[in-house]
């Protein structure tokens, strides 16, 4: 259990140094440069990772607000609403940056290049939509956890040692299971049909231009490049997202959760925010030319 932890801690220290990095300078590209569209997508996604690494995850509750002079109630449900909030946002701005990206790359002739033009006005939109729906879908979950009493009597689950998820009605968290996962396969089968529909588009655009490459250049294509990032991005928020889910899914409806689980299911939750910023620093050159210019001056 210990070595768990040790490595929880590890995993949360690289993934936070990586995401406040990263959200340092694409804030310094925000006000110090001229932004495109995608930085202000992948801002946000760095800015949820960080919240979400910070609060800990999902449903655990750290005690990074044990010094605080509050109540416990109120410190439990100020970080699962901010944990869930940030899961929510997580999920729905690496959707948009998904469809930002296919509509970017999409031919001339096909009906996705008549938003082309429109992208910036309909971002901060997307943005203004995300932002509400997750503040205010999320608020429902905070009447369900608080300060953990006693277990004996209340029935409750445990799930840090302090706080815990109250008891509810079967059919209650059925519903809540149900709508919780029909938006997440709606949003997961969004950036999977986007990031096939990229694949093909790039896939097509390189054997068009592959007389113009020379073989005595072995080096990766910008499109080959591209496809790749998207593809490892993709793939492991899939497969995270739907083994961290099934996790505490099935925990939740069988009302048994243990410390070896949510060691587990914290290590699987935060594989993906910490190694998105590792992907977008490795995969953007303004970011080694700005640290360049930094450096030199």
């Amino acid at each position: 259990m210990s070595s768990l932890n040790n490595v929880f801690y590890f995993q949360n220290g690289i993934g936070l140094l990586a995401n406040v990095f990263l959200l340092l300078l694409y804030i310094f590209i925000i006000l110090c440069h001229r932004p495109k569209p995608m930085d202000l997508i992948s801002c946000q996604l760095t800015f949820s990772h960080t919240a979400m690494l910070l609060t800990g995850g999902v449903v655990w509750v750290t005690d990074i607000f044990e010094s605080l002079n509050f109540q416990n109630d109120i410190k439990c449900k100020t970080s699962f609403y901010i944990s869930r909030v940030m899961r929510g946002l997580s999920i729905c701005i690496t959707c948009l940056l998904s469809v930002f990206q296919a509509v970017t790359i999409s031919p001339s002739t096909s009906f996705l290049a008549n938003f082309k033009l429109k992208l910036k006005k309909y971002i901060i939109y997307a943005f203004f939509y995300i932002w509400s729906l997750n503040l205010s879908f999320n608020s429902y979950l905070i009447s369900y956890v608080g300060g953990f009493t006693n277990v004996s009597k209340t029935n409750q689950m445990k799930v840090t040692k302090s706080c815990s998820i109250f008891p509810t009605n079967y059919i209650i968290k059925a519903l809540n299971l149900t709508v919780t996962t029909s938006i997440d396969v709606f949003l997961v089968g969004v950036m999977l049909t986007t990031s096939a529909y990229m694949v093909l588009i790039l896939f097509r655009h390189q054997r068009q231009h592959k007389y113009l490459h020379s073989l005595s250049h072995p080096r990766s294509s910008p499109e080959k490049k591209a496809t790749q990032t998207i593809l490892l991005l993709v793939t492991f928020f899939v497969v995270m997202y739907w083994v961290d889910f099934i996790i505490s899914s099935t925990a939740v409806l069988l009302w048994m959760y243990n410390p070896v689980i949510l060691s587990v299911q914290k290590l699987v939750m935060n594989v993906y925010p910490t190694i998105t910023p590792l992907v977008q620093i490795s995969s953007d050159n303004r970011i080694f030319n700005i640290l360049k210019n930094i450096r030199s001056k």
